[in-house]
């Protein structure tokens, strides 16, 4: 997958699975997102109220076996994800998937 620099540029972009993305950014961090991580965290207005930013979907109602079914990019700047529970209608902006990273270091940040 090819993509242009954007202030969190991605270098590699991998599916392992339907389990989990990998990311590999341009200052060589990795970052390993579970698909029910990345749906519990979907930006688009079904799921975060457009006004305020509040998320509006329960995190917990996600189930424990959700699968990505598909990862295509949007443009030079970010991703989408088909999910196994039919939701497919997030962007995920390459700085707001930086952002969320799960890896504890960023986490701590």
């Amino acid at each position: 997958m090819s993509v242009q620099p954007t202030d969190h540029t991605p270098t590699t972009i991998k599916k392992q699975g339907n389990k989990t993305l990998v990311i590999t950014w341009d200052n060589g961090h990795e970052s390993r997102y579970s698909f029910r991580y990345l749906r519990q965290n979907c930006p688009c207005a079904g799921c975060v109220e457009e006004w305020s930013s509040k998320k509006t979907l329960n995190p917990d109602a996600i189930p424990l076996d959700l699968e990505g079914l598909k990862v295509e990019p949007v443009g030079s700047y970010g991703l989408s994800f088909s999910f196994s529970d039919h939701h497919a209608t997030g962007i995920y902006h390459f700085d707001y998937l930086r952002e969320i990273c799960p890896c504890p270091v960023c986490k701590k940040g």
